[in-house]
């Protein structure tokens, strides 16, 4: 199997889920910029598969995970087209999307320091692989889309993804059980994601009004 899915069938199966959701909430944010059904599908395909991809290429790491597995493509590609004949009902499931979309982020995250740790690099490669995993993709749609990345704003996304890594790394570096330490840093990083939908923490806003001149 490949390195990226070594972990459990529990993880493969919440990975499946987790790019079903992304891509569906992908053709959303198509439908609003008025994109035609190829954009939807393209955009759809990018927001799933597009943090793994970067992590590949960015660690050299072959092959990627769509050329891998080619029905991944077929499997968000439809998904985003199949949330075009379902959309007038999306509003009715917005919360059961934020919460998949908190599971895909914690379940990348440790996809992908699996990934960096299978190419035994750095701790800090590992945090940095397993971020881009899961914050890439969402990147990759924003800007597709003309937005500011969800990444960039003060919400606790890209905080919840280091600190799911952390905890990963910290409890395997303890020689603790796998399975329970993976249990532990994604229950852990989705607790967080979701306290911090439910009552708006974020991290600190950079504020500078004057000039650079």
């Amino acid at each position: 199997m490949n390195a990226t899915f070594e972990a459990t069938s529990l993880l493969h199966t919440l990975f499946v889920i987790a790019i079903i959701a992304e891509a569906m909430t992908a053709a959303l944010a198509a439908g609003k910029r008025e994109m035609d059904w190829i954009g939807v599908c393209l955009l759809g395909c990018v927001t799933a598969l597009g943090g793994g991809s970067m992590r590949d290429v960015l660690l050299d790491h072959h092959p990627l995970t769509w050329v891998a597995h080619p029905s991944y493509l077929l499997l968000t590609g439809g998904a985003a087209l199949f949330t075009i004949a379902i959309a007038r009902y999306m509003h009715k499931l917005r919360n059961i999307f934020l919460f998949l979309d908190a599971v895909g982020l914690v379940v990348f995250t440790v996809i992908g320091c699996n990934v960096a740790i299978s190419l035994e690099l750095p701790v800090v490669v590992v945090v940095a692989s397993g971020m881009i995993t899961g914050c890439a993709g969402g990147v990759l749609r924003d800007l597709l889309c003309n937005s500011i990345p969800l990444l960039f704003r003060a919400e606790l996304y890209a905080t919840v993804s280091i600190f799911t890594g952390l905890l990963y790394i910290g409890g395997l570096s303890l020689d603790w059980n796998h399975d329970g330490v993976m249990a532990i840093a994604m229950c852990s990083g989705l607790a967080l994601r979701l306290l911090a939908l439910r009552y708006g923490w974020s991290m600190p806003k950079f504020i500078y009004g004057g000039s650079i001149h």
